[in-house]
């Protein structure tokens, strides 16, 4: 049987097999041979062991649509990266190390403003204006009204949906409101996974109507930039993109430089002065790292 992986933890992974339902399943020994693991969002086969109490062996991984290496799920479409609007307030230097840990791990990325009947409409234009460039598309809602919900969720259709964000978010309430309408075996799946309001702590599939899943990632809330180097930090900036390879002095770092062509179109408006400070915050960041490294 085909089914693909929902959650796995403790050395069983818990695999949905359309019409069937849910079977707890061990990996077979080949795959510990081959240096494999199957990942949450895997398409697998299945062999059933115990019908009765819906046991079974992996036996066969399908070939990857996308892997993510934190945290380690497959097959992921997109991101959405959740912040809200108040309580917490946005954390936007936070936002764009999301943004460039998505990009490095090669994967779409939707931007969502939850609680925006707490905010000003003038801070969402200012957060519209500010990131206008960054490459990805911004959506403002709120989970408690309903307003701007349904464009997200028509986003998501039949699509693999990794969820990030701070806490506070509103993920957990997100969720909910995108299953209010799902009546295929929610509630079964659900209670096998034994899915909680409690924080979660592995990845794990959320149907959210057909062939369209949200997953819970808690591994994208451990944000890590050390392995990229600050010259590479350039191009996870999409509104730099016509500047780059233009400044004055090749290998511009565009901090101090004179002829900088980012510095000009920073000047004139073509990049965002909030979205520039960022950069230079995690360019001097990565320096003083290496500085560290190097001593």
């Amino acid at each position: 049987m085909q089914g693909r992986i929902l959650k796995a933890i403790a050395g069983f992974y818990y695999v949905y097999v359309v019409g069937s339902g849910i079977y707890a399943c061990k990996a077979r020994g080949i795959f510990r041979n081959e240096n494999r693991k199957p990942l949450v969002g895997d398409v697998v086969e299945i062999e059933v062991t115990h019908e009765a109490d819906m046991e079974g062996n992996v036996t066969v991984i399908h070939p990857r649509s996308s892997e993510l290496t934190r945290p380690p799920v497959a097959n992921i479409d997109q991101v959405i990266i959740l912040f809200a609007m108040r309580t917490p307030d946005p954390n936007f230097l936070l936002l764009d190390r999301f943004l460039i840990e998505a990009q490095r791990q090669k994967v779409s990325c939707l931007i969502a403003f939850n609680k925006i009947d707490e905010a000003d409409p003038a801070e969402i234009d200012r957060i519209r204006e500010t990131y206008r460039g960054c490459g990805s598309p911004l959506y403002f809602l709120s989970v408690r009204t309903g307003e701007g919900v349904e464009a997200l969720k028509e986003a998501l259709k039949g699509k693999t949906t990794a969820l990030a964000g701070p806490s506070g978010a509103g993920k957990s309430s997100f969720t909910n409101a995108v299953q209010e309408d799902v009546t295929m075996e929610v509630g079964d799946i659900s209670k096998k996974l034994a899915r909680g309001k409690n924080t979660t702590r592995h990845s794990q599939l959320i149907m959210a109507g057909p062939d369209t899943w949200l997953c819970d990632t808690p591994g994208f809330t451990a944000l890590d930039t050390a392995e990229l180097e600050k010259e590479d930090l350039e191009n996870y900036y999409p509104e730099f993109a016509p500047y780059l390879g233009k400044c004055y002095f090749q290998g511009c770092a565009h901090i101090a430089e004179p002829g900088c062509r980012v510095k000009e179109a920073l000047k004139d408006g073509g990049i965002s002065a909030g979205r520039y400070e960022h950069y230079r915050y995690l360019y001097e960041e990565r320096r003083e790292e290496e500085k560290r490294k190097y001593k």
